[in-house]
């Protein structure tokens, strides 16, 4: 901590450097870049958390954030009800909808199964999946998962759950990205965008 600073600046570093990519390094750097610009950043900043804190809600249908409940994006009717994508968390969805080439439904699990963690089905949204999918309005459950050992475990299992829905359940292509150099990819992406090569 900054032995010199006072307690409110110490406790606005502590609260900074829990959050994700920065450490109590970056914490200082921030605070300190944050009451430099007290007026055009701080003040500003401090009322958008506010504000955030007092609008921002859960979806209840998706588990998504929006400052309304059903969000935006099941609340839309434009959109393909029968196709629903499964994401880790919120930010995977804003990636989604950055590219805008998805116009289904999206359900958040809110993490992924971890048994190293002691992360269950139960602390995930998984019985909130099943109903969903139960309800017979869905044609196709696409998994959008990371491609690591606890994403691919929590797909397999999600996939396991749904089997007896009859609904199918497909993943994401994996492998080499529009624009990438064979020489620069590992050697597990290259593996994978073998298995999934399709005809040219």
């Amino acid at each position: 901590m900054a032995s010199s600073a006072g307690p409110e600046i110490e406790r606005l570093i502590a609260l900074l450097s829990k959050l994700p990519g920065l450490g109590p390094r970056s914490g200082r750097r921030a605070a300190l870049a944050l009451l430099k610009k007290r007026d055009t950043l701080l003040a500003p900043l401090a009322l958008a958390m506010a504000e955030a804190q007092a609008k921002v809600r859960t979806c209840s249908t998706c588990g998504s954030l929006d400052v309304t409940d059903p969000c935006a994006i099941c609340a839309d009717g434009a959109r393909d009800r029968r196709l629903l994508c499964v994401v880790e968390e919120v930010g995977s969805v804003w990636a989604m909808e950055r590219g805008g080439s998805f116009r289904g439904r999206y359900h958040v699990l809110g993490g992924l199964l971890s048994a190293l963690d002691g992360v269950g089905p139960e602390a995930l949204r998984i019985g909130e999946l099943a109903a969903r999918v139960g309800d017979g309005e869905v044609a196709e459950v696409i998994l959008a998962l990371p491609a690591t050992v606890d994403g691919q475990t929590t797909a397999h299992y999600i996939a396991d759950r749904l089997a007896r829905t009859n609904v199918p359940v497909t993943m994401l292509a994996r492998g080499v990205p529009v624009g990438g150099d064979l020489d620069w990819l590992d050697d597990g992406t290259i593996a994978q965008a073998l298995r999934a090569r399709r005809p040219a």
